[in-house]
């Protein structure tokens, strides 16, 4: 009875030594086709958090941004207000999901795309915009308009609309000065609509206003700006 315990117990303890041996000898292939388990996945949560910073560019030909320029002087019922259009210009919007600020705006346009939208004769609109260019821009010497915000605050007023305030330097006619322009911002699914108005003295951008007939009929050193810009992702 002795002899076949003794030969059972040896022959469990060659089956387990086999056993350790199988798997040192095989491990490193079973390392080679497992490699996935031996890589550490983050969550996934962490792989596809969205940002919270939404960037959309503003789109000129969906846009409308004019100057309202008023007549004055003593003879200025002979005179004619003349809206001028801005046509060429570029930006980008940056936004906080849910609360817009914190928020900036950068706005480039160019000096030489204004243009004259009343209906005036061909004569006449090429007079008042080689005018506007020359001698009121000086587009030869500063081509660009600039504004760059610095700040802006945020009001919900409606679902996905804001009245909003933008504070920032307007760069026109080589002068700079800080600014703080209103606008009621709607968002869409793809983009926004930002429409408002501000007005500013040319004479505080260096700018001398036009004047015809010894001043008795000349450009009012105020200007009106009203915009209705849109932007996409």
């Amino acid at each position: 009875m002795s002899d076949r315990r003794n030969s059972g117990t040896f022959i469990s303890l060659l089956l387990a030594l086999l056993f350790i041996f199988g798997l040192l000898l095989f491990s490193p292939i079973i390392e080679k086709l497992s490699p996935v388990s031996a890589t550490i996945l983050p969550p996934a949560s962490s792989c596809f958090l969205p940002s919270n910073e939404g960037r959309y560019t503003v789109n000129a030909s969906q846009s409308r941004f004019q100057v309202k320029a008023y007549a004055g002087g003593l003879f200025s019922a002979l005179a004619h207000d003349h809206t001028i259009a801005i046509r060429d210009f570029t930006g980008e919007v940056k936004f906080t999901y849910d609360t817009v600020a914190p928020a900036s705006l950068t706005l480039n346009i160019k000096a030489d795309s204004l243009a004259v939208m009343d209906k005036v004769s061909d004569s006449d609109r090429q007079k008042i915009e080689k005018t506007l260019r020359s001698e009121v821009l000086e587009v030869d010497k500063y081509s660009e308009i600039t504004f760059k915000s610095d700040n802006v605050s945020a009001q919900r007023i409606a679902e996905g609309k804001y009245q909003t305030k933008i504070t920032g330097e307007l760069t026109l006619h080589g002068v700079t000065r800080a600014i703080t322009i209103p606008a009621t911002i709607d968002f869409s699914q793809n983009g926004l609509q930002a429409q408002g108005q501000f007005s500013l003295r040319q004479t505080d951008y260096g700018i001398k206003p036009v004047s015809i007939a010894g001043g008795t009929i000349k450009v009012k050193n105020e200007l009106k700006f009203t915009f209705d810009i849109a932007a996409n992702r």
